[in-house]
């Protein structure tokens, strides 16, 4: 079994990510985070919006709908140009996304391409292609596809193709339309930024790689308005945070790498992304774009109300110029669970799987054990200490089993600290404090667990 499957199965057998709906078969690229995902997703939200919007006073955060007016997604290009390249299976009628396949093979296909020079690129290799459900060779020609997710919201008509609505395709967007709102209401002022964490939807055509890309997902961006002179050093400002960022996440510098943008979309004047060693190679994590003045100048066309801004100081009136910081909740959530996960031979001979998560991320900072759950007087000295670190982290009360097993369940989750209540707890009133990651032990009295948990 190799690495990613590896994960995979452990994600499901430790309650970290589900398939969705697996009762009824399951639903292509969609995911459910179970109960130890949940907190690690949550986690890494927090540790996200701590560093984008706590940390910097200029940045500010919203929480838009998912449900937009149909006009804003005109004015974006998503309904004419959101799209990518698909070809079918004449035998079994399954799709491919063509630049994938470009990809594998060494060929690089953006989305400014037209349907004519993707099809060439495509003649170009038909004769190595095969259908991954069936193994055929005959593919259809090439089609853009668009991946906005259509809806029926207010349309009552039965016709999908009248005034039709959208599931966003992406948060931004609901940061661009409030803009204007936000300068407003705050005392904000040029630069600022404006973040948000929220679902996004994508038609994908073909579904791979576990959670990296999934047709709903998670994304965390912050928009950052800037004078368009200021734009470029700014940019350099932002790609350089956004790296230390996933340093002091925990993640390996070496799995991490820079990967520039050749082929930039029209309005885009700079775009980097940060890419990680996943088990399936380095792909894409974090998007930084310089997207000049695209897309408030769009709206402010398209709506009609004037985006522009007028410097409090100077009384030059302009467009700002947006610098972009846009990540996949999952993509870092695959990439610290890859990071994380190691097996490994214990002195007696004995298998250990231990999640090694940064101490922050861990979705249980704590599990208590009394060492005998048919003692009812460990048990309530467990309880007790349990009940008074669980007001200021996230614990977990374990009697299932012996200790030996508790410590390899909690190792799997990633728990760096085990706490047991022996009965030498009751006469000295000391616990043995377990360490995840040296397996050390240690006597700490009750009365500075507290202190040296958090510490911790």
């Amino acid at each position: 079994m190799d690495t990613m499957e590896k994960i995979v199965s452990f994600a499901k057998r430790r309650g970290f990510v589900f398939p969705s709906s697996e009762i009824y078969g399951g639903f292509s690229a969609v995911y459910d985070f179970g109960p130890y995902g949940a907190e690690l997703a949550r986690n890494i939200r927090d540790a996200w919006w701590k560093a984008m919007v706590d940390e910097h006073e200029n940045i500010v955060g919203l929480d838009s709908a998912i449900f937009m007016h149909p006009r804003v997604w005109e004015a974006s290009g998503h309904v004419g140009g959101f799209s990518d390249p698909l070809a079918e299976c004449k035998q079994c009628h399954s799709r491919i996304r063509v630049d994938h396949i470009l990809e594998e093979q060494g060929i690089v296909a953006d989305e400014k391409m037209g349907d004519v020079e993707i099809n060439t690129l495509f003649d170009s290799i038909r004769g190595k292609v095969t259908c991954p459900k069936c193994g055929g060779k005959d593919f259809s020609e090439v089609k853009k596809f668009n991946l906005l997710v259509q809806s029926n919201l207010g349309n009552f008509t039965g016709d999908w193709n009248k005034e039709p609505t959208y599931l966003r395709g992406e948060t931004c967007q609901g940061i661009y339309v409030n803009y204007k709102n936000v300068l407003d209401s705050t005392r904000v002022k040029v630069p600022f930024g404006i973040a948000q964490i929220g679902k996004a939807f994508r038609n994908e055509i073909t579904a791979r790689q576990f959670i990296f890309r999934k047709r709903e997902f998670e994304q965390m961006e912050m928009q950052y308005f800037v004078h368009p002179n200021d734009a470029s050093k700014v940019y350099e400002e932002w790609r350089e945070k956004r790296w230390q960022f996933y340093l002091d996440l925990g993640l390996s510098e070496k799995k991490l790498k820079w990967h520039q943008h050749e082929n930039l979309v029209f309005y885009a004047k700079a775009a980097w992304d940060i890419e990680y060693e996943y088990p399936f190679g380095f792909k894409e994590m974090e998007g930084i774009h310089n997207r000049s003045d695209y897309d408030l100048t769009q709206h402010s066309k398209f709506s009609g109300v004037d985006l522009s801004y007028r410097d409090p100081h100077t009384n030059e009136k302009y467009i700002p110029w947006i610098v972009e910081t846009s990540v996949g909740l999952e993509r870092i959530f695959l990439a610290v669970l890859s990071d994380a996960y190691s097996e490994e031979t214990l002195e007696n001979g004995e298998t250990r799987t231990v999640l090694r998560l940064p101490k922050k991320l861990a979705p249980v900072k704590v599990a208590v054990f009394p060492l005998l759950k048919n003692k009812p007087e460990l048990v309530a000295k467990a309880r007790e200490i349990f009940d008074t670190l669980k007001t200021h982290m996230r614990c977990e009360f374990d009697d299932n089993g012996n200790v030996g097993k508790r410590y390899r369940r909690q190792d799997e989750i990633g728990t760096p600290y085990c706490i047991t209540i022996d009965f030498d707890t009751l006469e000295d009133n000391t616990v043995t404090v377990r360490d995840r990651d040296t397996m050390e032990q240690k006597r700490v009295k009750v009365e500075e667990l507290g202190n040296a948990m958090y510490n911790k």
